[in-house]
């Protein structure tokens, strides 16, 4: 087997659980939203503890619970299938952080 790498690009969305989006989890409808548009993929990590803008530190409580927990969506893809996607994910996210990186994938080949 033998392996070749892909070009492509990451973008992550810093949230938070509390955000809404049509009385939705935006993280929610920013994942139906990928899967509607066949991105390659989206996963939805919620943290542990994290701060914002606002420097308010947001954490679980007793075990864990919480509703206003930070969260990431990381969305992979081919650099235009992502930029076609940022235009309604902007209209979405009206309080989160947007980065985007260029990634490599790693693929198998069966030889």
């Amino acid at each position: 087997m033998s392996m070749f790498f892909e070009d492509a690009v990451l973008l992550r969305l810093f949230l938070s659980e509390d955000d809404k989006y049509e009385g939705k989890p935006t993280y929610k409808c920013v994942v139906e939203l990928c899967k509607e548009r066949h991105i390659s993929g989206a996963t939805v990590f919620r943290g542990l503890l994290g701060y914002g803008k606002s420097s308010t530190l947001h954490r679980g409580g007793l075990f864990g619970l919480s509703s206003d927990l930070p969260v990431v969506v990381e969305i992979i893809d081919k650099e235009e299938n992502i930029k076609g996607l940022l235009p309604e994910l902007m209209n979405i996210i009206k309080d989160g952080v947007i980065t985007m990186e260029r990634v490599k994938v790693v693929k198998r080949k069966s030889v």
